[in-house]
């Protein structure tokens, strides 16, 4: 019973839409029907500036990480990692939309910072490093992602930790899988360092 109270939980924490009701509230607008129409915080830097996007960031990685410590403050440290990959697919199919949601990196990275605060920095640095020479959102993200898994293999002895780190980035990949199309053919928009709006795709 008390697995299930987490895990009701970190779904209804994951599922809440920070770019839909940030928008709407602040806004006027609905991002799902500007730019790509995904509720992440990437299409939110896009729709609604910087500030709203920096907003919404951090509130879905804390969803990530409040999943995390719900688990721990019920005793249970068993069910920490398992309760963040709750809160990522609340995220991803959130019952407060429609179950249209983001593409999971923000609230992935927040699991990490719940659970392995080291890993996180690493993985934000990395991602900013890709983003750097890059220019690409998505390719970032997913570059993070891989790099979470390699580190987790070569410098952690946490089982549990690398199987969830793997499940998070396959997530990751999954959702950018129209992005890789367009990275392909050479279509995937890149941001603009120098816009102060900083225009994101991902």
């Amino acid at each position: 019973m008390l697995a299930a109270i987490i895990f009701f939980l970190s779904y209804i924490i994951g599922s809440i839409p920070s770019g839909l009701w940030i928008g709407k509230a602040f806004y006027s607008k609905d991002i799902r029907n500007f730019g790509s129409g995904n509720l992440g915080a990437t299409n939110t830097f896009r729709v609604l500036g910087v500030k709203a996007g920096a907003i919404v960031t951090v509130m879905d990685i804390l969803k990530g990480t409040a999943a995390v410590l719900i688990a721990l403050s019920f005793s249970r440290e068993d069910l920490m990692l398992v309760a963040g990959i709750v809160a990522v697919i609340g995220h991803m199919f959130p019952i407060f939309a429609g179950f249209r949601g983001g593409k999971a990196v923000a609230t992935s990275s927040g699991v990490l910072l719940g659970y392995a605060p080291l890993l996180f920095v690493l993985v934000v640095l990395c991602f900013l490093l890709s983003l750097y020479v890059s220019k690409y959102v998505s390719l970032s993200s997913m570059i993070a992602g891989i790099f979470a898994i390699l580190y987790s293999v070569l410098f952690t002895d946490d089982p549990a930790l690398i199987a969830i780190v793997c499940v998070m980035s396959a997530f990751v990949i999954i959702r950018h899988r129209t992005n890789i199309i367009r990275i392909k053919n050479g279509t995937e928009p890149k941001i603009t360092w120098m816009n102060k709006k900083r225009k994101l795709d991902a």
